[in-house]
């Protein structure tokens, strides 16, 4: 990669809309066409509209190739129209939004929207959950398979791993440090 290049991530971001009742239908109505007019702005790789089963707020599930180009879809012109079409249908609740790259799952508190930690917290935690469990593997399962096929064994270990971690370790890693991944009054 040359120093010109940035490496770009793909992002996922959560968009809620209050929509004023009785008008559920006009709403449901527009993402159809919203939702054809994204996917032909680069870098979309889906939208998916979760609907409420009681209330007025529909969540939007954007996926895009990279933070830039979420950016410029949010910044447009079509996408301005688009909501020029609701202003009294529906409203965004913009103090709602939330962008993720996909780690933030590993780090979530159950009930609350807070912030994920920074990136340096995430890869620092999951390599204290991670290592030892790899040391484990390394020392007591790998042994036994160095006569498998290559595509075999290197099945093993992300089979082994990613539930371990997923499930049990990191969880509870991220609730035994918490205060440090999610510090209060920003300290």
């Amino acid at each position: 990669m040359s120093t010109t290049e940035v490496r770009r991530e793909p992002v996922t971001t959560v968009l809620t809309w209050q929509v004023r009742p009785g008008r559920e239908r006009q709403f449901e109505e527009w993402t159809h066409g919203i939702t054809r007019c994204a996917r032909h702005f680069p870098g979309n790789e889906g939208v998916s509209w979760l609907t409420p089963e009681d209330g007025h707020r529909y969540h939007a599930v954007l996926r895009w190739s990279d933070q830039h180009r979420l950016a410029a879809w949010l910044e447009s012109e079509e996408r301005a129209h688009w909501h020029r079409r609701i202003e009294d249908v529906a409203t965004e609740v913009s103090s709602e939004r939330q962008s993720t790259t996909g780690m933030e799952t590993w780090f979530s508190l159950p009930g609350t929207t807070v912030q994920a930690p920074p990136r340096w917290k995430m890869v620092l935690t999951t390599f204290l959950g991670a290592y030892p469990f790899t040391l484990l593997v390394q020392w007591l399962v790998t042994p036994h398979t160095t006569g498998w096929p290559l595509p075999l064994r290197a099945a093993v270990f992300p089979l082994v791993l990613l539930p371990v971690l997923t499930y049990l370790v990191m969880p509870r890693l991220s609730r035994l440090l918490r205060l440090w991944l999610y510090p209060r009054d920003g300290h």
